[in-house]
């Protein structure tokens, strides 16, 4: 039996072919591919503008950039993320201020968010955990009353939508990633869908050293960039990935119905929401009962990979990590996201599952679970 890891991206062989007539064209760092699925972004976002970066960080970096977020300005964020979220705000010198989550959707809860914005509170960032869209109405409705900037943090929500419209074809500044193991991928990667007011020729200077050319062949450097580029080999992969996004989309959610069909109840998970409308279900995650356990999650994902199925954590409380504790967090500060963070694990999900993989995975998830009590 082979191991069955909780996630493997699907490419197909015109994409491969399409790398190997990339890196024959002896052009491989930023160049028409990167024009090209440019291009196929913008379409797919409705129009709005798209500029693909290295890295769904790198994309965060620049949005905040663009939004003028600096020393001595305060973000809103959720503790349950990627601590890439956080990162990024303290990397633009700003503090990241946290806001427990709602324990149903596990997305940042928007009844808290008021009660954080202060004087220095320049934006918020929520994050679309497993692909679940936060509430957009709500969020967007609270930074209007307040004159803040909503920076999405989409990175997990590629594919996703919002009472029919989809996630980064309307709002402020939205950041996806196409990591490995998001719904498309680039390999490494990621893009900024851009409102149509957005400075883009900005975006693309802090993208790459803060260079400016003119047509004389003059050059000049006005900001501080980065070196955010994505290359034309890593572009050639994420146009054909886009090119299957909904075929992926559709598959992730009928393997997602299935688990909620096949996972006994009587084990006593807490299961994700059941959005078949509004979620790509980048991830299928479960809440284990860790307190009618005995043995620890660590425990529970080695015995799992005794049926060799891999399964992840994602994600532990950010603010239990050492950096953010120096900075004077504790334990304790969030507690529905600290609870969720000790128990969550996610489940096996990708395009090229088979109904039995999921079948094992469930079988499996039932005879470890059953041994773990009392």
């Amino acid at each position: 039996m082979s191991f069955l890891p909780f996630t493997r991206p699907s490419l197909d062989e015109e994409t491969i072919r399409g790398v190997v007539e990339v890196l024959r064209s002896g052009w491989l760092t930023s160049g028409p591919q990167v024009d090209a699925f440019e291009a196929a972004l913008s379409e797919w976002f409705g129009g709005r503008p798209v500029r693909v970066f290295n890295s769904g960080t790198a994309a965060l970096e620049v949005a905040l950039a663009l939004a003028g977020i600096g020393p001595g300005d305060e973000v809103i964020t959720t503790p349950l993320t990627w601590v890439a979220t956080a990162n990024a705000i303290v990397h633009a010198g700003a503090k990241p201020v946290l806001v427990d989550v709602d324990p149903a959707t596990r997305n940042i809860d928007c009844d808290r968010i008021e009660a954080a914005v202060g004087e220095r509170t320049r934006a918020v960032i929520p994050v679309d955990l497993a692909g679940l869209p936060a509430d957009r109405d709500r969020l967007y409705a609270i930074a209007r009353g307040h004159g803040l900037r909503v920076i999405e943090d989409a990175a997990q929500a590629m594919g996703a939508s919002w009472k029919g419209r989809r996630i980064g074809a309307s709002g402020d500044l939205v950041a996806f990633s196409f990591h490995a193991n998001k719904n498309i991928t680039t390999g490494e990667g990621g893009c900024l869908s851009l409102p149509p007011d957005a400075d883009v020729a900005l975006c693309e200077r802090l993208r790459l050293q803060g260079v400016k050319r003119d047509p004389e062949g003059g050059m000049d450097v006005d900001v501080f960039g980065g070196k955010y580029n994505l290359t034309d080999i890593a572009a050639r992969i994420g146009l054909g990935q886009l090119a299957s996004i909904e075929r992926f989309t559709a598959r992730r959610r009928r393997l997602a119905r299935r688990y909620f069909e096949r996972i006994d109840p009587g084990l006593g998970c807490a299961m994700p929401p059941a959005d078949f409308e509004n979620s790509n279900w980048h991830m299928f995650q479960i809440l284990l009962p860790v307190d009618a356990m005995n043995i620890s999650r660590g425990e529970f994902i080695r015995r799992m990979r005794v049926h060799d199925i891999g399964v992840g954590v994602h994600y532990p409380a950010l603010h239990l990590f050492s950096a953010y504790r120096a900075m004077g967090f504790r334990e304790g500060d969030f507690p529905h996201a600290e609870a969720i963070g000790r128990s969550i694990v996610s489940l096996p999900l990708f395009p090229a599952m088979e109904e039995a993989d999921l079948d094992r995975v469930c079988a499996a998830l039932g005879e470890v679970l059953r041994s773990t009590r009392g």
